[in-house]
């Protein structure tokens, strides 16, 4: 054999010895102090501490300002205009609008909304540039403007057109009354068509007050079943029953107490 063509033998780091094997041991991080902790209890002390000032916080909002619960729902009250939450308000106030209503219904309640949140799905798969910089993220920044934009103005335009004082009052928890639907009186009121304002149980609505313990006088009942309300909220001449049969229906409603 010549000088240089002998055996050679060939090791493959890749393929540890088995007298070299060390256990799955984690990562020491002691080199950057003040950068880690202990799990328990140090770490998650800390979180159930936090927790709990959010949690006792929570509670006092809830104690301070209860929820403003409104009357029992009625699906028979056609007068009753719900109001939805205010994160859905700017949907709510885009159905307002002529060309996302009526016959046009399906566009502003399906169409331009799946487009929006649509173009919010696909803008990270539009732009898929490595720049965390909104300056150099064009797409994707435009879109985020774009929607925040929109909403916030149809979110505001819904709360300042809205008519709070008529939600109030449609939703307003008021006393009971056992009535008397045999009663003469109530034959009169539902014959001149009260009830579509004020409601088969006198409860009222948004259009008119509830007539239970109104506090009037028959006669005071009959004044402004004749002559409208000083509010203006009745006009005049609404009932157009006889002076006999408007003293019973004024009787009837002055007599009308919660339970």
């Amino acid at each position: 054999m010549h000088r240089g063509k002998g055996m050679k033998f060939v090791g493959d780091s890749r393929v540890p010895a088995a007298e070299h094997r060390k256990p799955n041991i984690p990562k020491d991080y002691s080199e950057y102090p003040g950068k880690t902790e202990a799990f328990w209890p140090n770490f998650l002390l800390k979180e159930w501490m936090v927790g709990a000032v959010f949690l006792i916080g929570f509670l006092c909002l809830t104690v301070a300002h209860p929820s403003p619960l409104e009357k029992i729902a009625d699906p028979s009250d056609t007068a009753y205009i719900p109001m939805p939450d205010w994160y859905f308000l700017f949907l709510y106030q885009l159905l307002k609008y002529s060309y996302a209503s009526g016959p046009y219904n399906v566009i502003g309640a399906l169409v331009i909304p799946g487009l929006a949140f649509g173009a919010l799905l696909l803008a990270p798969f539009i732009d898929r540039g490595p720049e965390r910089r909104p300056a150099k993220r064009p797409l994707a920044t435009g879109f985020m403007l774009l929607a925040i934009a929109g909403i916030t103005y149809l979110t505001w335009e819904s709360v300042a057109t809205h008519d709070w004082e008529a939600a109030a009052e449609q939703g307003k928890i008021v006393a009971e009354a056992d009535i008397d639907t045999s009663a003469e009186g109530y034959k009169i009121f539902e014959a001149n068509g009260c009830i579509s304002c004020h409601g088969n149980q006198l409860e009222g609505g948004a259009a008119a007050p509830a007539l239970i313990d109104t506090g009037l006088t028959p006669e005071e009942v009959a004044e402004i079943a004749k002559n409208g309300s000083e509010s203006g909220k009745m006009p005049p001449g609404l009932f157009k029953g006889t002076d006999e049969e408007l003293a019973k229906l004024a009787e009837f409603i002055s007599s009308v107490k919660s339970k």
